[in-house]
C-alpha cells in the first residue's frame, strides 16, 4: 500500500488531471441528478379487486374473498394478506417481503388468479391486480374553475389534461371533481301505459337499433367487397327516431314516449378549491425523474396552453411538492455551508491558515466525488442524502487533519515539503484506513434494516459509505499531492492555540493519574452508575420517529347516517366556511367520497365514517404560526357544528406508520371480534387519558332496502331475476342500454334509460309493470321489500376477521408508556380463547426498529473487533478501543436529560450506531501512536505521556470539527450566505436534532474520558507489575 502511495504521489500532474475530471463530473452530476423530498420507497404491495354489481358485503366475503385467500395465502414471501368485502366488490391487499422480485411476484399473482376464476361467481368481473406504490403521490395539483357551464369547464379541463399527459416526465394526470357525459332516456310512464308498452320492450328496441351489422361480402369481376349495415347512433336525433311499436300506419318512436337529453352522470362526489367549485388535475411524475424539472415543465405547458383561454376560467397551482424539496434542499445546503465554515474556523484557529485551507479543500473535493458516484449509481438527491453530507462534514476532514498536522510537524522540523507529505501519508495510512473502516463498519449493518423504515433510512449509510470512502482517497492521495506543490518553505508559525506545552495542565493531570489506575476506574464506574440511574429516573420515554413541522395537513370530516350527497355537501361547506379565515392557510382542496378503495396505501387510517376531507397547504414556514396553533384554531372554529367530528392529520414525513396507537383485534368468529372491539373502544373512550382522535373500524350502523323475489311466482310468470333486476334499476341509477360516440367527443357516451326524478323512489316499485306470458302484471305481485340492518364492509387479516381501535396521543404523552398501560389492561381481562390482540403502526415499527438497531450495534462491534484485532494484534488494546463505545452511550444519556428530548428509536438509535464508528477513531490513532513510541521509548509510562502530548491536539481537533459540523443540525440554526439570511427551524430541521444531539454529547463525553481513561488503562498492566515488584522487594 505504501508503495502505491509513492507511485501515485510521484505523478502529481496525472493526479491533478484526474482530480479536475472528478470535480467537473461531480458538479455536472449535482446539477443534473434528479431531486426529490423523500426517498422513493418501493413497497411490495399488490391490490387485487373483483367487482360484482349488487353483491353484499357478507356474500362478497363468502363467495369472493375466501376463494382468493385460499389460493393466494401460500405464495412465497407473503407477509400479510388483508381482505375487504364490501358492497359491489371484494378486494385483497397482499404485502410481501421487501426483497422480492416485484415483476416475478406480479406474474405469479396473475397465474394464481387465472386458476381461481372458475371458483368465483359467474356475475363477478375478472380479477384485476394492481401494484401499489406509496410514493406515487401528486407532485403538483392544477385546479380549473370558473362561472361557466359544466360542459365548458369539462371541455377545457380535458384538453388541458391531454396536454399535460404528453409531457415525457409525467406518469399520469387524473381528474377529480369531473363527471362523465351520458344520454339520459327519461321514460314517461303515462305514455308508456297509453301505448300499452313495457319498459323492457323499450330497452330492447334501443339495443336492437344501435349495432354495426356485418352483411357478408360480394365478389365479382371488380373485386371482393365487404357489406356492412352501420346502425350505431351518431347524434341525439338518431336515438329520438328509433321505432318502438307500430299501430296500423302509425310508427311510435322513442321520442314519442321518452324525453332524451345529453347530460352528465349523477354526481357521486364533488371537488372544490379554496371554497369554489373546481375540477382538479392530479399530476404524478415518473419514478426517478427530477421533481423540480417536472413541475417546471408542467407549469410552463399549462401557462402556454391556457394563454388564450377566456379570463372567466381560472387556473391555479397548489400542493407543489417541488417547492417543498426546494426549501428542504435550501435549508440543508445552508446547514452544510454553515457546518463547513464552523469546521474551517476551528481548523484555522488550531493549525493556521495555510494548513487549514489545505484541509478545507478536502470538503468540496470529497463532496464532488460523492455526487459523481451517486449519479453513476442511479440514485436521487433527497433529504436523507443531504443529511448524510451534513453528518459527514465534520468526519470527512479527520483523515486530512491527521495527514496535514503530521506533515506540518515534519516541515517545521526541516523536512522537505514533498517528502513530509509522502512520509505523513505513509505513516498515517493504516491508522486512517482502520479508523475509516471502523466508522464504515458501524454503518454497514444499517443497510440490512428491514421494512419501510429500512428503505427510508438506507440512503444514510449508503451516503456515509460513499462520502468517507471518497474522503479516504482525498486524504491519502489528493491532499498530499496538492500540499507538496508549494515549493517555498512554510513560513506559518505555530498558532498559539495549536501549541501544546509538554507541561500543560492535561499532561500534569495525566502524570498524576497514570500511577493511580484503580482510582480512575472506580471514579469512572461511580460516574457511569450516577448517569445511568439518573437517566432511568429522568428520561422522557421512547418515540419511534420525530415530530416535524408539516407543510401540509388533512382535515377529516366524519358524520354518521345514510347521508345523501347534498347533505354531505352542506356539512362540508359549513366546515369550509369556518376555516376560510384561519391565518396561515395558503390553499385548501376539498373533496367528498374518499372511501373509493382505489389505493389501499392512500387509505391508511382514514376514519370509517369520514364523509369528506379538506387538504390544507400552509403558508411559508417563516410567514405563519406553528401548525399546532393553526390546528387549535380550526378545532375551536368548528367545535360547535352539531353531529360531526373533526380530525386533523399532518402529512407524515419519514416512514409512514399511521396513528400512534393501533390495536388490532382478530378472530375466526365475526361476532366475537366485533364485541371485543366494542369493549376496547369503550375502554379507550372512558378510561384511557392523554389520547385523542379515537376511532375503530366496526362497520357503520345503517339500513338498506332488501328486495326479495318470490322465485316460484317468477317461474309461473316465466320471468327471471335478471329481468326483474333490470326493471328495478329504472328506479335507481338507470339501465345501461348502449353507448354511442358523438362527433364532438373522443370518448364513448353511455345511454341510460330511467324514470323521471319524481318517480325515483322506493314506492314506485309497486307501480312498475313487467311483461309475462299472461300479459303485463305489476312487479309487486312477484317481489316484497323491507328494511334491514346493513353491513357496509367486512375486513379480514390473514383469513381471520379483523378490527382495529386507533388513537393518537396528546403532545405531552409518551406513546410507549400508553401502549404499556393498555397492554396491561388487556392482560387483566378475561377474553375468549379464539381472539388475538396485536399493536400495529408506530408501536410495531418501534419494536421492530429497536430490535434491529440492537442487532446492528452488535454486528458493528463485531466488524470493528475484526478490524481492530488486525490493526493492533492485541485483545487488550482492542477491548480498550471498543470500551470508548460504551462511554459514548453514557454521553448520549446526559444529552437526552439536558435537552429534555425523547429517545427516538430511528434517529437517536441511528446516532448511537453512528457513534460506535466515530468514537473509536481517536482511540485507534492514540493507540497506534503509543505502539510506535513504545518501540523508541521502552518505558510504557513515558511512552503514553509522550503519546498524550502528541495526540491531544489532533484528537481535540477531529472531535471539535465533527461536533461543529453537527451544531447547525442540533441547534436548528443555519446561515443562508447566498440570500444573507439566518434560518431558525425549518420544515425538516427537527428530524436531525435527536441524532445530532446524540452524536455531539456522546462524542464529547467519550473524548474527555478517552483522554483520561485510555492512557491510564494502557499502562495499567505495567503499573500493577511495578507495584508487585515493589511489594516483593519490601
Amino acid at each position: 500500500m505504501t508503495r502505491i502511495l509513492e507511485i501515485l504521489q510521484s505523478q502529481p500532474r496525472t493526479i491533478l488531471t484526474l482530480l479536475l475530471a472528478l470535480i467537473i463530473g461531480g458538479i455536472y452530476s449535482y446539477i443534473s441528478i434528479p431531486k426529490e423530498a423523500n426517498p422513493d420507497i418501493d413497497i411490495p404491495v399488490f391490490y387485487v379487486s373483483v367487482p360484482q354489481a349488487g353483491i353484499s358485503a357478507q356474500d362478497s366475503e363468502r363467495l369472493i374473498l375466501r376463494p382468493l385467500e385460499n389460493k393466494l395465502k401460500g405464495m412465497d414471501g407473503l407477509k400479510e394478506i388483508q381482505s375487504i368485502g364490501s358492497e359491489n366488490y371484494g378486494a385483497v391487499v397482499l404485502e410481501f417481503d421487501i426483497n422480492i422480485d416485484n415483476e416475478k411476484t406480479l406474474a405469479d399473482i396473475r397465474s394464481k388468479l387465472s386458476e381461481v376464476e372458475s371458483e368465483l361467481p359467474d356475475e363477478a368481473s375478472d380479477p384485476k391486480v394492481t401494484e401499489v406504490n406509496f410514493s406515487l403521490i401528486p407532485s403538483i395539483i392544477i385546479t380549473v374553475s370558473g362561472n361557466v357551464p359544466e360542459r365548458t369547464l369539462n371541455k377545457y379541463t380535458n384538453q388541458l389534461q391531454d396536454e399535460i399527459e404528453e409531457i415525457d416526465t409525467v406518469l399520469s394526470a387524473d381528474l377529480s371533481g369531473s363527471r362523465d357525459e351520458m344520454v339520459e332516456v327519461i321514460i314517461n310512464t303515462s305514455k308508456l301505459e297509453s301505448y300499452n308498452l313495457t319498459a323492457l320492450e323499450l330497452i330492447n328496441a334501443i339495443n336492437m337499433n344501435n349495432k354495426v351489422v356485418s352483411a357478408g361480402s360480394i365478389e365479382n369481376d371488380s373485386g371482393k367487397f365487404n357489406i356492412k349495415v352501420p346502425g350505431l347512433f351518431k347524434s341525439i336525433n338518431d336515438v329520438y327516431s328509433i321505432p318502438v311499436k307500430r299501430e296500423g300506419d302509425i310508427i311510435i318512436t322513442l321520442g314519442d314516449i321518452a324525453e332524451i337529453k345529453r347530460t352528465y352522470e349523477d354526481p357521486t362526489d364533488f371537488s372544490k378549491f379554496n371554497g369554489k367549485q373546481a375540477i382538479s388535475i392530479n399530476v404524478v411524475k415518473r419514478l426517478g425523474t427530477n421533481i423540480i424539472q417536472n413541475n417546471k415543465k408542467v407549469k410552463n405547458a399549462v401557462n402556454n396552453f391556457t394563454m388564450d383561454w377566456p379570463d372567466i376560467i381560472k387556473v391555479d397551482f397548489s400542493f407543489d411538492q417541488s417547492k417543498n424539496i426546494f426549501e428542504v434542499l435550501k435549508s440543508l445546503e445552508a446547514a452544510i455551508l454553515t457546518a463547513i465554515i464552523l469546521v474551517m474556523i476551528t481548523i484555522i484557529s488550531v493549525l493556521g491558515i495555510g494548513p487549514a485551507l489545505l484541509v478545507g479543500l478536502g470538503i468540496p473535493i470529497t463532496f464532488t466525488i460523492s455526487f459523481l458516484i451517486i449519479n453513476l449509481l442511479g440514485m436521487t438527491v433527497n433529504i436523507m442524502v443531504l443529511f448524510g453530507l451534513v453528518l459527514t462534514v465534520g468526519m470527512l476532514v479527520d483523515g486530512a487533519i491527521v495527514v496535514v498536522e503530521y506533515a506540518k510537524k515534519l516541515i517545521e522540523s526541516g523536512v522537505n515539503r514533498q517528502q513530509a507529505f509522502l512520509t505523513s501519508s505513509k505513516r498515517m495510512l493504516w491508522p486512517i484506513i482502520a479508523s475509516t473502516g471502523t466508522t464504515l463498519a458501524a454503518f454497514l449493518p444499517m443497510l440490512l434494516w428491514p421494512g419501510v423504515a429500512g428503505q427510508f433510512m438506507s440512503y444514510l449509510p449508503i451516503m456515509v459509505i460513499i462520502v468517507l470512502s471518497s474522503a479516504l482517497a482525498t486524504a491519502l492521495i489528493f491532499i498530499p499531492v496538492i500540499g507538496s506543490l508549494r515549493s517555498k518553505k512554510d513560513t506559518n508559525k505555530e498558532n498559539t492555540l495549536s501549541y501544546i506545552n509538554k507541561d500543560n495542565k492535561y499532561i500534569k493531570l495525566l502524570k498524576f493519574l497514570v500511577y493511580r489506575p484503580i482510582l480512575v476506574i472506580i471514579s469512572a464506574l461511580v460516574l457511569g452508575y450516577i448517569i445511568f440511574t439518573s437517566y432511568l429516573k429522568f428520561n422522557n420515554g421512547i418515540d419511534y420517529f420525530v415530530e416535524q413541522e408539516p407543510e401540509e395537513a388533512v382535515i377529516f370530516i366524519s358524520a354518521r347516517g345514510n347521508l345523501s350527497l347534498n347533505e354531505t355537501k352542506t356539512i362540508i361547506d359549513e366546515v369550509e366556511g369556518r376555516i376560510l379565515d384561519v391565518e396561515g392557510i395558503k390553499n385548501f382542496n376539498t373533496k367528498s367520497n374518499i372511501q373509493d378503495n382505489s389505493n389501499p396505501g392512500d387509505e391508511q387510517d382514514k376514519p370509517v365514517d369520514a364523509i369528506g376531507q379538506i387538504s390544507i397547504e400552509f403558508e411559508d414556514y417563516k410567514l405563519r404560526n406553528k401548525a399546532k396553533y393553526i390546528f387549535e384554531k380550526i378545532i375551536e372554529n368548528t367545535r360547535d357544528i352539531p353531529g360531526i367530528n373533526i380530525e386533523i392529520r399532518q402529512v407524515e414525513g419519514g416512514p409512514p406508520t399511521g396513528k400512534d396507537i393501533r390495536l388490532e383485534i382478530t378472530s375466526a368468529d365475526y361476532p366475537t371480534a366485533k364485541n371485543a372491539t366494542k369493549v376496547i373502544r369503550e375502554y379507550f373512550d372512558n378510561n384511557v387519558t392523554g389520547i385523542k382522535d379515537i376511532e375503530d373500524t366496526r362497520p357503520l350502523p345503517g339500513v338498506e332496502w332488501a328486495i326479495n323475489v318470490d322465485r316460484e311466482k317468477a317461474g309461473i310468470y316465466n320471468t327471471d331475476l335478471s329481468t326483474i333486476g333490470s326493471i328495478i334499476r329504472l328506479v335507481t341509477n338507470g339501465i345501461l342500454v348502449g353507448n354511442y360516440r358523438p362527433d364532438d367527443s373522443e370518448e364513448e357516451i353511455e345511454i341510460r334509460a330511467r324514470l323521471p326524478q319524481i318517480d325515483r323512489n322506493i314506492d314506485q316499485l309497486d307501480k312498475l309493470n313487467i311483461e309475462t306470458v299472461d300479459g303485463s302484471i305489476p312487479i309487486g305481485n312477484i317481489i316484497t321489500k323491507k328494511y334491514r340492518d346493513s353491513v357496509s364492509v367486512i375486513n379480514k387479516l390473514n383469513g381471520k376477521f379483523a378490527f382495529v381501535v386507533k388513537a393518537n396521543t396528546n403532545l405531552d404523552v409518551n406513546t410507549d408508556r400508553k401502549v404499556a398501560e393498555i397492554n396491561q389492561w388487556l392482560s387483566d381481562q378475561d377474553w375468549p380463547e379464539n381472539i388475538k390482540f396485536k399493536f400495529r403502526g408506530a408501536d410495531e415499527e418501534q419494536k421492530e426498529a429497536g430490535a434491529f438497531l440492537g442487532k446492528a450495534a452488535l454486528g458493528a462491534l463485531a466488524l470493528m473487533f475484526l478490524i481492530l484485532i488486525t490493526q493492533f494484534n492485541s485483545f487488550y488494546q482492542t477491548f480498550l478501543t471498543l470500551f470508548t463505545v460504551v462511554l459514548s452511550v453514557f454521553g448520549v444519556m446526559i444529552g437526552i436529560m439536558i435537552t429534555g428530548q425523547t429517545f427516538s428509536i430511528i434517529m437517536t438509535g441511528t446516532g448511537i450506531v453512528a457513534l460506535a464508528g466515530i468514537v473509536v477513531n481517536n482511540a485507534i490513532v492514540f493507540i497506534d501512536t503509543y505502539n510506535t513510541n513504545l518501540k523508541d521509548i521502552s518505558d510504557p509510562i513515558k511512552a503514553v505521556i509522550q503519546t498524550a502530548s502528541e495526540r491531544l491536539r489532533p484528537i481535540l481537533l477531529t472531535t471539535i470539527t465533527t461536533i461543529m459540523g453537527l451544531i447547525p443540525m442540533a441547534t436548528q440554526i443555519t446561515f443562508d450566505f447566498l440570500d444573507r439570511d439566518i434560518l431558525i427551524g425549518g420544515v425538516t430541521s427537527s428530524w436531525w436534532v435527536q441524532m445530532s444531539t446524540a452524536i455531539i454529547f456522546g462524542l464529547s463525553f467519550s473524548t474527555i474520558l478517552t483522554l483520561i481513561l485510555l492512557p491510564t488503562m494502557l499502562v495499567l498492566p505495567t503499573v500493577i507489575k511495578s507495584r508487585k515488584l515493589r511489594t516483593r522487594n519490601h
